[in-house]
C-alpha cells in the first residue's frame, strides 16, 4: 500500500478540528507521517451497548483521514476490557457485562463504523480486532508484572476517585487494573498510534509507558475534543447512560434526534461530526447567533449528518417527512401496523405491546405525562381502549396503526 506524504494531505490531516492534542507533539507526528513509514493506528471501544453514536463519530472521521493516506486503521472492540469496566469518568463502578451481553452489543460495531470507515476496501481495508485474543492469554504473573510499573498515587489522582473520596463512594480494586489492560492493548495490537475523547487520555497514556517498557518504541496519543454542549462541559452523547444519536438509527429517527438537540450543541455537532468545511461553519456560527436562525441550522446539522451516514437522498426525505409530521401536524408517509386481539386493546396494553413504553409503569408514566395521543386526540385515561384502524402516537416521534 502506497503511503501518501503529499505535506499538503499531511497538513491537513495533522491540523484537523478533530484533534484536541497529540502526544508527544504535533510536529514529531507531522514528521512521522511524512516520512512514509505505515503506522497501526486504532481506536477502541468497550461494547457497553448495542450502539455507536455520534459522540464517537469525531473519532471515526480522523481515522478516515489516516485510512486515505494509506495507514493501518483497527477499531478495537474491547470484549475483555468490557468484563472489568472503564471508570473513567464514572463516580460509581460500572456494571460488570456477561460474554453473552458483550457479543450481542459488538455484533453491529463494524456496520456502524463501516459507514465512515472502509472495510471493503480492495487495497487498504480498515480491521476489527478484539482484545480478548491477547488479555485472555496473559498470566497474573505478567499483571503483576505490570502492574509493577505504577503507583497507586498515579491513579488515584483521576478526578473521577478523588470525587468518589470526596462523597465517600467506593472504589474496587478491578478499577486500578483497567488502565493498565488497555494500554496493554497497545503491545497487542503492535499499534503506533492510539485514537480516543479527551476522557480517554489517562488509559492511552498508561498504554504509551507500557509500549516504552515493552517494544522500546515511541506510541502516539491522539485525542479528540469531546461533543460538548458550547456553553457547558456536559457530554451529549454517553453510551452508558443512553440519550444519543445512534449510527445505526433510521434516518428519520436520526434527523428527528438531531433536531431536538438543545442549541448550545449545533456548533459543536457540524464541528465533530460533519466533514462541512469550516468557512462554512463560521457562516452557521453567525446564523444561530439569531434566533430566527437556529432551526434552519439545525435543520441542515440534521441534514448532514444523515446524508453522511443513509447518503443524499435519504436525508432530504427525512428532511421533508420531518416538515410534514412536525411543522404541518400531518401523520407520517408511512406507520408501522401492529395487530391486537380484542382483549389487549386497552391503551396501557397497546403501549406495551407493541414496544412504545418498555413496561405498564412507564405506559401509565406517558399518558400521565400526555405523551400519548390516539387519532391526534390526547389520551389521559388508562382504560381508553383503541379501534380497528386507530393511529396512536408515543412521544414526539413515534407513531403505530392498529389492526384488530
Amino acid at each position: 500500500m502506497k503511503i501518501v506524504t503529499n505535506p499538503l494531505k499531511v497538513d491537513e490531516v495533522v491540523n484537523s478540528r478533530f484533534i484536541e492534542k497529540i502526544y508527544p507533539s504535533r510536529a514529531v507526528f507531522r514528521e512521522t507521517l511524512l516520512a512514509g513509514k505505515r503506522l497501526t493506528i486504532y481506536h477502541g471501544v468497550d461494547p457497553t451497548s448495542p450502539d455507536l453514536h455520534l459522540g464517537h463519530s469525531t473519532n471515526y472521521l480522523f481515522l478516515k483521514m489516516l485510512q486515505d493516506l494509506g495507514h493501518r486503521i483497527v477499531l478495537l472492540i474491547g470484549d475483555f476490557t468490557a468484563r472489568v469496566g472503564d471508570p473513567s469518568g464514572r463516580l460509581s463502578a460500572r456494571k460488570s457485562l456477561t460474554e453473552k451481553e458483550i457479543l450481542k452489543n459488538s455484533k453491529y460495531y463494524k456496520e456502524q463504523a463501516g459507514k465512515v470507515l472502509d472495510f471493503k476496501s480492495k487495497t487498504n481495508p480498515a480491521e476489527v480486532a478484539f482484545n480478548s485474543k491477547w488479555l485472555e492469554e496473559l498470566k497474573f504473573g505478567e499483571i503483576l508484572r505490570l502492574m509493577s510499573h505504577f503507583t497507586l498515587a498515579q491513579v488515584i489522582e483521576r478526578d473521577m476517585f478523588q470525587e468518589r473520596i470526596k462523597k465517600n463512594k467506593p472504589i474496587y480494586l478491578h478499577e486500578f487494573i483497567y488502565p493498565l489492560l488497555q494500554g496493554y492493548d497497545s503491545v497487542g495490537l503492535d499499534t503506533d498510534a492510539e485514537v480516543g475523547g479527551t476522557d480517554q487520555t489517562f488509559n492511552m497514556l498508561v498504554g504509551r509507558e507500557i509500549v516504552k517498557l515493552y517494544e522500546g518504541k515511541e506510541k502516539f496519543v491522539i485525542t479528540t475534543p469531546l461533543l460538548v454542549s458550547a456553553d457547558s462541559d456536559k457530554k451529549l452523547m454517553s453510551k452508558s447512560e443512553g440519550g444519543y444519536v445512534g449510527l445505526n438509527d433510521s434516518p428519520g429517527d436520526m434527523f428527528g434526534k438531531v433536531m431536538a438537540i438543545p442549541d448550545t450543541y449545533v456548533i459543536p455537532c457540524f464541528t465533530l461530526c460533519t466533514r462541512v468545511p469550516d468557512t462554512e461553519i463560521k457562516k452557521i456560527r453567525t446564523l444561530v447567533k439569531k434566533s430566527e436562525g437556529r432551526r434552519d441550522a439545525k435543520a441542515q446539522l440534521a441534514y448532514e449528518i444523515v446524508k453522511l451516514y443513509h447518503g443524499e437522498s435519504a436525508a432530504e426525505k427525512a428532511g421533508r417527512e420531518f416538515n410534514k409530521v412536525f411543522q404541518r401536524k400531518e401523520q407520517p408517509s408511512k406507520i408501522r401496523t401492529v395487530k391486537l386481539e380484542k382483549l389487549d386493546t386497552d391503551i396501557v396494553g397497546v403501549l406495551v405491546k407493541s414496544g412504545l413504553a418498555s413496561s405498564k409503569s412507564g405506559a401509565h408514566r406517558l399518558i400521565k405525562q400526555g405523551g400519548v395521543k390516539i387519532n391526534n386526540r390526547k389520551i389521559l385515561e388508562p382504560k381508553t381502549l383503541v379501534n380497528d384502524g386507530d393511529v396512536v402516537k408515543a412521544g414526539k416521534r413515534h407513531f403505530i396503526r392498529i389492526a384488530i
